[in-house]
């Protein structure tokens, strides 16, 4: 699954996010709630699944 920040940064499940440690195949779900987008700062709240 894919969830997308609205800046248009996408968080894909199967490739993580490995520069802030979230490793490949980690579910949404799983992500830390002090999980921020890489690329605005802002954080998990702000994501819609696509």
């Amino acid at each position: 699954m894919k969830f997308e920040c609205v800046c248009g940064y996408v968080y894909d499940e199967a490739a993580g996010e490995p520069n802030s440690g979230i490793a490949p195949g980690t579910k949404w779900a799983d992500v830390p709630e002090d999980f921020v987008c890489p690329l605005c700062g802002l954080g998990k709240e702000v994501f819609t699944e696509i």
